[in-house]
């Protein structure tokens, strides 16, 4: 799991828009750490100047940079996901179904190539949809849900090309003539439509229970790898 710096979240989102052009090695070292725990981050610094970072505190001298992070429930956006799917005629179970793959509901999510917020969007589409903050839900969720709705149309409303496109971009899928043959792509369009189908059609959810040699109990709906 990974703890999301609002400062570093925001010098990464302006330095990728290409508002900012240098960001000091400082921020990209505690980002690299800030990527292990949703802890308190305390920082020291020892008597030689160097900077030390922790979830532990160890006597004096310690302050605390960040705030453990809560994540908000699903239900909190359910309210701007009415309004959005009514806006744009997309089913909120789609768009739910696209947050739950993309970002597990985090609205603080930065992917490894910089997509942004629950819908993880790209700069480059945060910037095209002229959202001001994609970190902020309703925004990202408002912007979202539109660019997805221009995928429907571009794609003549195949959801599943709108999807492909939505992960490796509309010009891939249309030089592809449908999915592109991109492992990301075919999972992300394949986990969209089992979460949606599911949550439309009611489909009964098959559950496993593992019982591993210690007396551990899992339970999941994948019996794959156990």
């Amino acid at each position: 799991m990974r703890v999301k710096l609002t400062i570093l979240q925001y010098a990464w989102y302006y330095f990728v828009m290409g508002k900012i052009t240098y960001i000091p090695a400082l921020l990209i070292m505690v980002c690299s750490l800030s990527m292990t725990s949703h802890a308190d981050i305390y920082k020291f610094v020892d008597n030689r100047g160097v900077i030390h970072f922790t979830n532990i505190p160890q006597g004096e001298g310690y302050t605390k940079i960040m705030e453990e992070y809560t994540p908000p429930s699903r239900r909190s956006f359910d309210t701007i996901i009415s309004s959005t799917s009514s806006k744009y005629n997309i089913e909120p179970a789609i768009i739910k179904a696209v947050i739950t793959a993309e970002s597990n509901w985090n609205p603080k999510a930065i992917s490894h190539k910089g997509a942004i917020g629950l819908m993880q969007l790209m700069p480059s589409t945060a910037r095209d949809m002229e959202i001001n903050n994609p970190f902020d839900p309703e925004e990202n969720i408002e912007a979202g849900t539109r660019y997805l709705r221009h995928l429907l149309n571009r794609f003549d409303g195949d959801l599943d090309l709108a999807l492909a496109a939505y992960n490796a971009g509309p010009g891939t899928v249309e030089k592809s003539g449908g999915i592109p043959p991109i492992a990301e792509t075919h999972k992300f369009v394949r986990t969209v439509n089992e979460i949606y189908k599911g949550k439309s059609d009611n489909e009964t959810v098959r559950i496993f229970k593992i019982t591993y040699s210690d007396g551990t109990v899992l339970y999941t709906n994948s019996s794959v790898s156990y």
